[in-house]
């Protein structure tokens, strides 16, 4: 060994050992086992907490997804049913008065505004409702603004008509009411 050097040789390592019985040389002494042990158990604990927390997160987004599935299952559907539903309110409005009046087309005019009742009362028990539009303010969320008009009776960005409906599913946009927007007079 050097002077600068005060790692013990191995030879110097085996004369110390000489004394000491073979089966306790390289053995961990019980603490050191013990807190080896109490290590090992305590990762294995916080193993089994992550475990049962990624396990509920699962679970929780799993129900979710479930619940998102049952209330917007008819959201398909529905997208393709407000075609029909705006076809039928175009007919209706494009019937006269005095058609209205006239005995021949009263029942026909009658079952159209049954049929379109009954969409409404459809759409309203799966949780589908009409968009507010006419005399509020644009909202981006809701409504989608098409034209913008001069309007001195009107705040600008208010809506002033509806050109086609918009819808909500639950609390989801179905469809953006398609509107006219004020703007200030030239």
């Amino acid at each position: 060994m050097s002077d600068n050097d005060t790692r013990p040789t191995d030879a110097e390592i085996e004369a110390e050992l000489k004394g000491v019985p073979e089966d306790m040389i390289d053995q961990p002494s019980a603490n050191d086992e013990a807190a080896l042990l109490r290590e090992q158990l305590e990762t294995a604990k916080q193993d089994v907490l992550y475990a049962k927390a990624e396990t509920q997160n699962v679970r929780r987004r799993m129900e979710k997804d479930i619940a998102d599935a049952r209330a917007y299952a008819a959201t398909g559907f529905a997208r393709d049913i407000l075609s029909v539903a705006d076809n039928l309110a175009r007919a209706l409005e494009t019937i006269p008065a005095e058609l209205r009046e006239d005995d021949k087309f009263k029942n026909l005019v009658a079952g159209l505004e049954a049929t379109g009742r009954e969409i409404e009362k459809i759409f309203g028990s799966h949780g589908i409702s009409r968009i507010a539009a006419v005399g509020l303010p644009l909202d981006p969320h809701q409504h989608q603004a098409m034209i913008e008009m001069p309007s001195a009776d009107a705040e600008p960005g208010t809506v002033l008509s509806e050109m086609q409906a918009g819808y909500m599913i639950k609390d989801r946009l179905l469809r953006p009411a398609m509107v006219v927007v004020a703007k200030k007079p030239d």
